[in-house]
């Protein structure tokens, strides 16, 4: 891997950075988390605006036909800000799927509306105790159509979406993945809350009616759309964190330096900076391991090695930096005054989702067990 970025990617990661840091000002801040939805709208207006929300998709359908790396490394930034606004769940998790799974007229109807900001998009993986892949939600053959029962939780961005990729079992050992319109008969939309507050929703679906066209790909095939949309989200995660323990490492080092005690800075002491220099290579590690995954994703690799071990380290590192953050800040790590509470909480909520640590080491684990000695 050539670990340089070429010139549009930096272009983007610069471009994304600029935003972010013009647009969320503290009282930015507590505006949009005094918001049920916790969605910066003038924020998504703006990156829409930038062609950033479009940024990998293609040029026809109003994106700029970038790599997906182009898309991690914007996701790198968002973390770097915290930013309230559904990047991981609208571009990644619900644009990209549709871009590369999508019929001709899914893509028309739906990628200019996402890349221009109008329509945010999500999709339903997870199901309590179920994989991803395995669904015990169904999709029963009605009409012409399909009939979609089940239960869906921790969908992220449910809220305020406008489209749900939802997947199903559709017969024995076969999956499709379908596009569900939120306001339908038959949907039970629920908030939930979460650490962050960022909007998550429980899906509930009664006999949904669905029609031919509402099917992404091919109804039988759709656990290969699956493990495609939970590849990028997962990498994208990791980025997403890489930009979270940059941060968090930044405001540690600032801090550290102008806090005193015993009329000398607290950064002098040995103690302090060797847990500030431990935070710092969990940091690097963390983006390195992203960076790489995003690229092999990008340049059409088999990823799935990369994926779990950058997961690994964006969950394991990822809770070392932000908890040595946290200590290292003493109470000012606690005054929700203070950004560093919304990377601690990221950080948080992200380790979990679609697999923490104990669940990539033995993913990692079985690949190993496959591999020839």
């Amino acid at each position: 891997m050539d670990f340089s970025l070429t010139d549009e990617q930096q272009a983007v990661f610069d471009l994304a950075g600029r935003i972010f840091a013009g647009q969320l000002t503290n009282e930015r801040f507590k505006a949009v988390d005094a918001t049920a939805d916790r969605f910066d709208r003038e924020l998504w207006a703006e990156l829409a605006k930038a062609g950033l929300l479009g940024i990998s998709l293609p040029e026809a359908h109003g994106g700029s036909g970038q790599d997906f790396l182009a898309t991690a490394l914007l996701l790198e930034q968002a973390g770097r800000y915290a930013a309230p606004v559904p990047l991981l769940a609208s571009v990644v998790m619900g644009a990209l799927a549709v871009a590369r799974f999508g019929s001709a007229e899914q893509q028309a109807a739906i990628l200019p509306a996402a890349a221009g900001g109008d329509l945010v998009l999500t999709a339903a993986l997870v199901e309590p105790g179920a994989d991803p892949v395995s669904p015990s939600s169904t999709a029963r053959p009605e009409g012409g159509g399909w009939r979609l029962d089940g239960s869906k939780t921790c969908v992220p961005a449910g809220p305020v979406a406008g489209r749900v990729l939802v997947p199903a079992a559709t017969g024995e050992g076969t999956v499709g993945v379908f596009l569900v319109d939120p306001t339908a008969a038959g949907v039970s939309v629920t908030r939930l809350r979460t650490t962050t507050g960022n909007a998550e929703a429980r899906l509930d679906l009664d006999g949904v009616a669905l029609g031919a066209g509402d099917v992404l790909g091919s109804p039988t095939e759709g656990a290969g759309i699956v493990d495609w949309i939970v590849a990028h989200a997962t990498s994208a995660m990791c980025c997403e964190i890489a930009g979270v323990c940059k941060q968090a490492v930044a405001l540690t080092a600032e801090y550290t330096k102008t806090r005193e005690q015993f009329e000398r800075p607290i950064a002098t002491f040995q103690a302090v900076a060797q847990r500030a220099a431990d935070a710092y290579v969990d940091a690097e590690a963390v983006q390195l391991t992203s960076r790489q995954a995003a690229w092999r994703l990008s340049e059409g690799l088999a990823a799935a090695e990369e994926v779990a071990i950058a997961k690994f380290w964006a969950a394991d590192g990822g809770q070392r930096v932000v908890h040595a953050a946290q200590h290292l800040h003493g109470g000012m790590g606690v005054d929700r005054d203070y950004p560093l509470h919304r990377y601690f909480l990221l950080a948080k909520e992200r380790e979990l989702a679609l697999g923490g640590t104990t669940a990539q080491l033995l993913k990692l684990g079985s690949i190993l067990a496959t591999q020839p000695v």
